[in-house]
């Protein structure tokens, strides 16, 4: 897959974390992520400086979708048509105005159907 471009959901990074080989793929790709999956990443209770330095040297690699108005419009158009999380709407929304396919292992996101999505298998 390499040089293709895809917003990843939070649990993508975490899995790049870990090394989970089902992220092996997508690791020469060009990764945008949501300032949802930063907060996400970042504001774990109880991080330590060296976790929060690994989790920061990864999304320096990452290019970071902001949150503007037509991304939190359209979370809002989703949040009215569907039973979602904010954080998702937010994610499924910037990946939407990026035009990007989101790549995620997180099945839910599959009843927004004008979503790109690439599912994976951890």
């Amino acid at each position: 897959m390499s040089g293709s471009k895809f917003l990843a959901d939070t649990n993508i990074l975490l899995y790049i974390l870990d090394a989970n080989d089902a992220v092996r793929p997508f690791l020469e790709d060009e990764l945008y992520v949501s300032e949802i999956s930063v907060i996400e990443l970042l504001g774990l209770k109880g991080i330590t400086q060296k976790q929060s330095a690994i989790r920061q040297a990864l999304l320096d690699t990452c290019t970071i979708v902001y949150l503007n108005e037509a991304i939190r419009n359209l979370a809002i158009s989703m949040k009215q048509q569907k039973v979602i999380k904010v954080p998702d709407a937010i994610i499924a929304a910037s990946a939407l105005q990026m035009g990007l396919p989101l790549l995620t292992a997180d099945k839910g996101f599959k009843k927004i159907q004008q979503l790109p999505l690439l599912l994976i298998e951890p």
